[in-house]
């Protein structure tokens, strides 16, 4: 009755995207290998391989660990970029950021700690043991606060 279609690799899925509408509320993380656009509310953790923008309405209360990103809307938490991070004027950004390059439009807010990680994505200076035990100890914090 069904025929097996063809099974796309996670290749033929970059470029396309993801979406979170407006008034939709997730409880939880995500994780996606293509871009993802949020125009609702998350309260989890978000993995990404690609591009996350934050619409200007909506809200992601978690960490988010992307390739790239634009925020627009509100976001309270870890966002690590490995490439770049876009905050556009209407942003507003409370917690830490970890990016390899860094934008802000004018009128963004941003009230964070920020480290800097190069064009590499990679901090040459920290253990990844080390790096991986203070982000699980942030999560945490954060996870009992929301």
């Amino acid at each position: 009755m069904f025929k097996n279609s063809k099974k796309e690799s996670s290749v033929d899925l970059l470029g396309k995207t993801n979406r979170i509408v407006e008034a939709t509320i997730i409880r939880g993380d995500i994780e996606a290998v293509s871009d993802l656009r949020i125009d609702g509310e998350l309260k989890g953790n978000l993995l990404v391989k690609g591009r996350v923008v934050v619409g200007p309405q909506a809200k992601v209360v978690g960490n988010i660990d992307c390739e790239n990103a634009d925020i627009e809307g509100t976001v309270e938490g870890i966002i690590r970029v490995n490439d770049l991070l876009t905050v556009k004027t209407n942003a507003n950004i409370k917690g830490e950021l970890i990016v390899g390059r860094l934008s802000v439009e004018p009128g963004g807010n941003i009230e964070v700690t920020c480290q800097m990680l190069g064009q590499s994505g990679k901090d040459s200076k920290s253990n990844g043991k080390q790096e991986k035990a203070e982000k699980t100890e942030k999560l945490e914090a954060v996870e009992k606060k929301g």
